[in-house]
């Protein structure tokens, strides 16, 4: 019985309409950001509660609308002379309209997983978490919209409920967080963990990341109590339940905070263990991706066992294998440890990734990449610049040790100023005019330097006469 009347609800209201509003607009927002995602479970469902942005406001606005129904249709005093209970006589509308937010949050990562599960190597279980975090925000949204209709049963409602729940959930966590830089941009303080009861303000994860377990269920408690108070302000009729309704969002509130870590989804992010094991090809010189990008590996042996092949000809001691760098972007872990390679090893930073999950080499800077990475090593920076998180050699020098390598004249780019084009192509004639044999010292000598985080004496050995 209760089945039927809430389908005959939902058909009745606004609900489809409205349904199929919020797919159209949250599926195109999804296929035009296919390459933010790809390949990657984790970074799929992130971005689906990154899109709560557009999401929350719009099933506010949603709920709104169909909280004034009865006034719209003037037959508010009519069910008031009846006996039936008021929540008993909502419910079945707020179920139907929450089950259709679900199905529309849902269908829209269904549509991102298509480019996901063809070559995802690594499916994290904290995904249904984050997922259910997703799911209890949009109907904790339904239902205060519901409720805000119908306490302000007016045609403005809805707009300023968007506009409102846009500011909350997009604008707020950016203005916190910028309030605690001091005037030369320097962190002074963590944002709040308050923060992390907004379920949308996530500026994206690294793909060695994750949200913990913990704080996915405390964001979960808080939105199941404010989803509470949602549904309770929805049938509530005296004054003293409605002043009750509201004590589900302040409790859940008051025991999440406290728990919560500080500073925001960066500050909770962890590293995932799992995603960041090696996935390693041993037919020929190793080369190895992390298990999250285990995709990539096809595409990538090939080149680095070439560069792997240039370096064996020309360099004394060079790597004998190539692994993909665990490091964090310098934006999802400002605090990382730098991790050191050794000598024997060639690392590289994530390639491209296209749409269809696999590495993108189309460009070149890849090949470039593996060339310059005998010279390169994860070093804090020496004059504690708040603005960098690891140090790297001088990009002129490594031109010119890469062109060294492949014994062709460095390649400029399109940055390069006129001086930078003369120094690179002096010191490369400098260096190819010795002997071999003192090439190849002057090789050895600058790379040592270089994993040693001496980037002061790499640069002086590589540049030697134009410096």
């Amino acid at each position: 019985m209760t089945g039927r009347i809430m389908r005959t609800e939902v058909r009745r209201s606004a609900v489809p309409g409205l349904a199929a509003l919020l797919l159209v607009v949250c599926a195109g927002l999804t296929l035009t950001s296919i390459e933010f995602f790809s390949g990657r479970w984790t970074q799929l469902v992130m971005y689906g509660r990154g899109s709560l942005i557009l999401l929350v406001p719009l099933a506010l606005a949603g709920g709104a609308w169909l909280g004034r129904r009865d006034r719209r249709h003037r037959v508010g005093e009519l069910f008031a002379t009846t006996v039936r209970p008021r929540w008993q006589r909502t419910f079945p509308l707020a179920a139907g309209y929450a089950g259709a937010l679900v199905a529309v949050y849902l269908l829209v990562l269904l549509i991102g997983a298509v480019w996901v599960i063809p070559t995802a190597g690594y499916f994290p279980v904290a995904v249904l978490g984050i997922t259910a975090v997703g799911v209890l925000a949009v109907v904790a949204a339904g239902w205060l919209g519901m409720a805000a209709g119908r306490a302000v049963p007016r045609i403005v409602t809805a707009p300023v409920l968007a506009v409102v729940g846009f500011a909350v959930l997009a604008l707020l966590p950016d203005f916190v967080s910028m309030a605690g830089f001091d005037e030369n941009f320097v962190k002074m303080r963590p944002d709040p963990a308050a923060l992390l009861l907004n379920p949308a303000a996530v500026n994206g994860l690294d793909d060695f990341q994750t949200i913990p377990g913990s704080v996915t269920l405390l964001q979960a408690g808080w939105l199941v109590a404010l989803a509470g108070t949602g549904l309770l302000l929805i049938g509530a009729v005296r004054r003293s339940v409605l002043a009750l309704a509201v004590l589900p969002a302040v409790l859940g509130a008051a025991v999440a905070v406290p728990l919560l870590p500080t500073g925001g989804y960066t500050g909770a992010a962890i590293v995932d263990p799992t995603a960041v094991e090696l996935v390693c090809d041993d037919n020929g010189p190793q080369v190895c991706v992390r298990k999250v990008h285990a995709a990539l590996l096809p595409d990538l042996v090939e080149p680095a066992r070439e560069a792997l092949a240039v370096m064996a000809a020309k360099l004394p001691d060079a790597p004998v294998r190539a692994v993909q760098s665990a490091r964090l972007a310098d934006w999802a872990d400002p605090d990382q440890t730098p991790a050191r390679h050794d000598a024997d090893t060639l690392t590289f930073t994530t390639p491209s990734i296209d749409r269809s999950g696999r590495a993108d080499l189309s460009d070149g800077y890849f090949e470039a990449e593996l060339l310059r990475s005998p010279w390169s090593q994860e070093c804090r920076p020496s004059g504690g610049n708040s603005y960098q998180v690891f140090e790297s050699a001088p990009y002129l020098a490594q031109a010119v040790a890469a062109a060294w390598l492949v014994d062709e004249p460095p390649t400029p780019e399109s940055w390069w100023s006129a001086d930078d084009r003369q120094l690179t192509e002096t010191a490369y004639q400098t260096l190819i005019a010795l002997p071999v044999d003192q090439q190849q010292q002057v090789a050895g000598q600058a790379r040592a330097a270089a994993l040693d985080c001496d980037f002061d004496r790499f640069e002086e050995i590589m540049m030697a006469g134009v410096r």
